[in-house]
């Protein structure tokens, strides 16, 4: 009997092979039957370009199996794992300051200065670090030509945003050694820079045998709200008052600055006055949950009100990010359904408020669950992760400010008083120009401004000549070429380059450059640097080149490394699910979280009246005087996505 079971099995099999591109072959073999058979279902529906085009529950199955296949296949540790046991979560029922104590099996586990992980094995290019010169790279086909932008879908407040985010989670530590690169003379006159200096990423030794080296996080990855309160106890203790639970603020509502000058906050390495708005803006959410708090519950003392009003705030921090931003960035029907469901689950909020979480991550959604889930691999974000989130080209040449004195005019819209150089909106100029003119016209601009596209020809010329500051917010004097230092840095970190990246995601891979783009100017420069060699096209030109999906603001092959790890931000934290009731969060804490739709309730609690006087758009990511999206009678799970 079982070798007959045997012989259908490898019948079905040698059946299901003549179907998969023979790149996947060798990956298939090493799946279990049934992910053999669900990767065929993916496979089969990416050879047809149509998972995008598919009825939302159809687009969801899509999505759901093929996040199934990353979590068991894309999640790879990177360093050595402690057995059994290592803390009590009772002990540790708050965020601590470096991050440790979250994973009862893993106490470092996402803390200060632990390993970036990987979603594929790391492929070595110290042979071609170089290859082709990442100055022509940035050059020929990085360098902003003329500003792109991205209609009405995207503002710069959600450019902001991801800055807010990054600033929480990544920060590679790095060596003290620097090397120097040299723009070759066929870019050189075009080059702001004809050299310049920068640090090493910083290898350490990992002590497994798989991985031997690997790097470090400066930050803590947990969606702890760390870019308001620090990665470490030092400089937690810098931004609060230690009175009422309370973080800092000076007396005009924004960050406070020290004896010599600094603003004071969680992380202030390389900010801009957009980024500062932000770290104002959720301190004073912090400071009003501490108040709300002690007027339900006057005997918490100031550690405990701190404690409790952390986790709210970063659990409406992640929750904005997760139903808010993240569907102004992929506007599409299906991803609308999929980010709520990953909060809510597919019953929806209106049966998880009156029922509870019920029926596991797919029915009541990832927040809530019994216990977290990390797939047998330590939490860490990782390199690709990293990589996939260069997304500079949305930033302008300049920040276009608003007269709000004005009545506004059709669709809530304001004229326009000045345009700022961002050159002048960066580092101390950033923050003198946000003391200027203050939190409510700095956030109207952005909100009326559209951000640039992730396009070819539209890396910011102002990011070629930057000024890159250490970790305390000191200048540093060596001028850098961010975009062809983007470019390095991947290599140095032996990410896969585009071709080789998406085979690893179990993305058909390009086989001409045809096969990636039909713009001709594109795929002619292509071939100047690349050659016909689509293998070695780096992976920021090849997600800038790719042809866009409708709605989306981004390539599919970023898309999917989000597919994995947005879930695993939240699925692997217990503050977001084990430990996500009213005893950690307490009950109005809880209540807070769970009230908390959108960036525009937090800054409709705070500035009154702002969004009903200039925001006509439904979101606050969204361009302020775009028109609302109109009600959609059909349930969401049946419509169709508009081609």
């Amino acid at each position: 009997m079982s070798f007959v079971l045997e012989t259908l099995k490898n019948l079905l099999l040698s059946y299901l092979r003549n179907f998969i591109h023979k790149d996947f072959h060798a990956t298939v073999e090493r799946m279990t039957l049934i992910d053999k058979i669900s990767f065929t279902m993916i496979h089969f529906v990416d050879t047809l370009k149509m998972w995008h085009r598919l009825p939302v529950f159809l687009g969801l199955f899509y999505l759901a199996i093929r996040r199934h296949l990353h979590q068991q296949y894309n999640l790879i540790n990177v360093g050595r794992t402690p057995t059994g046991v290592r803390s009590n979560p009772a002990d540790y029922p708050y965020r601590t300051a470096d991050g440790k104590y979250n994973d009862p099996f893993n106490d470092a586990s996402g803390s200060e200065f632990s390993f970036f992980g990987r979603n594929m094995m790391p492929v070595d290019q110290n042979n071609e670090l170089t290859k082709p010169d990442p100055m022509v790279v940035a050059t020929k086909l990085l360098a902003r030509k003329k500003f792109i932008d991205t209609g009405k879908q995207f503002n710069m407040i959600a450019v902001a945003w991801i800055q807010f985010m990054i600033h929480d989670w990544i920060d590679h530590l790095e060596d003290t050694q620097q090397i120097e690169l040299k723009a070759p003379e066929e870019v050189a006159s075009e080059c702001p820079l004809k050299s310049f200096k920068f640090y090493k990423s910083k290898k350490t030794s990992t002590g497994f045998y798989e991985i031997k080296t690997g790097h470090l996080n400066r930050r803590t990855p947990w969606w702890d709200g760390s870019v308001i309160y620090g990665s470490d106890e030092d400089v937690l203790k810098k931004v609060r008052t230690f009175k009422d639970g309370k973080l800092k603020l000076s007396a005009d509502g924004l960050l406070e600055q020290d004896s010599n000058g600094k603003i004071i906050s969680g992380d202030v390495r390389n900010p801009w006055a957009g980024l500062l708005a932000l770290q104002a803006l959720f301190v004073h959410e912090h400071n009003l949950v501490c108040d709300t708090l002690k007027k339900e519950y006057p005997e918490l003392e100031d550690e405990d009100l701190y404690r409790h009003a952390r986790l709210v705030t970063s659990a409406v921090i992640a929750k904005i990010h997760t139903i808010d931003w993240t569907v102004e960035l992929i506007k599409t029907d299906t991803l609308l359904a999929g980010m709520r469901a990953n909060w809510y689950g597919l019953l929806g909020k209106r049966f998880k408020d009156v029922f509870g979480h019920v029926g596991g991550s797919i029915l009541g959604g990832i927040v809530g669950m019994k216990k977290p889930q990390n797939y047998g691999v330590p939490y860490s974000l990782t390199e690709e992760f990293t990589s996939v989130y260069r997304m500079h080209q949305l930033l302008p040449e300049k920040l276009q400010l608003r007269n709000v004195d004005a009545a506004p005019g059709p669709n809530k819209s304001l004229p326009l008083i000045n345009e700022i150089p961002m050159e002048d909106l960066i580092r101390v100029k950033g923050e003198e120009h946000l003391s200027k003119v203050g939190f409510i016209k700095q956030m109207v601009s952005m909100g009326h401004q559209a951000s640039g596209a992730l396009e070819l020809w539209n890396y910011p010329v102002w990011m070629r000549n930057l000024i890159a500051q250490d970790v305390d917010g000191t200048d540093r004097p060596d001028h850098v070429d961010l975009a062809a230092l983007e470019i390095y840095r991947d290599r140095e970190r032996n990410v896969a380059r585009y071709n080789e990246f998406r085979r690893r995601m179990l993305q058909i891979p390009i086989s001409k450059w045809e096969d990636l783009t039909d713009d001709e100017e594109a795929i002619k420069t292509l071939r100047e640097v690349y050659g016909d060699n689509v293998e070695e096209m780096d992976l920021l030109v090849g997600m800038a080149a790719e042809k866009k999906l409708k709605g989306f603001a981004i390539s599919e092959t970023a898309f999917f490394i989000f597919l994995l790890m947005a879930s695993r931000r939240l699925e692997a934290d217990r503050f977001f699910t084990s430990n996500y009731n009213e005893e950690t969060y307490t009950k109005k804490g809880l209540e807070w979280a769970n009230t908390t739709e959108s960036l525009k309730d937090v800054l409709d609690r705070h500035y009154p009246g702002m969004t009903e006087k200039w925001m006509n758009s439904n979101s606050a990511f969204s361009v302020w005087d775009s028109s609302p999206e109109p009600p959609n009678p059909i349930p969401i799970y049946f419509r169709i996505p508009k081609q």
